[in-house]
């Protein structure tokens, strides 16, 4: 006995709602990270590191190869004031 294809209509709208929710989560990510590849296992390198390039290009995954940094990046201070109890 075989399967009617009134089951099958169904299960491509399944199939096409799992595509499209991939494909538009994938161009988020893409979207999010400057047209490249997500990151992933960052550690606390990468962190700094993301932090620095969003100071120095106003991205997190935007890169300067100009070896001067620009004014105004030397007040522009990462470091955070930690508070401890004597």
């Amino acid at each position: 006995m075989g399967v009617p294809f009134e089951a099958l209509i169904p299960y491509g709208i399944v199939v096409v709602m799992f595509g499209v929710t991939g494909v538009g989560l994938s161009v988020v990510k893409t979207y999010a990270n400057d047209g490249k590849k997500a990151r992933w296992n960052r550690d606390l390198w990468d962190r700094q590191m993301m932090e620095r390039d969003l100071r120095l290009t106003g991205s997190l995954r935007g890169q300067s190869t100009n070896p001067e940094a620009p004014k105004g990046f030397e007040i522009n201070n990462p470091w955070k004031v930690e508070k401890r109890l004597y």
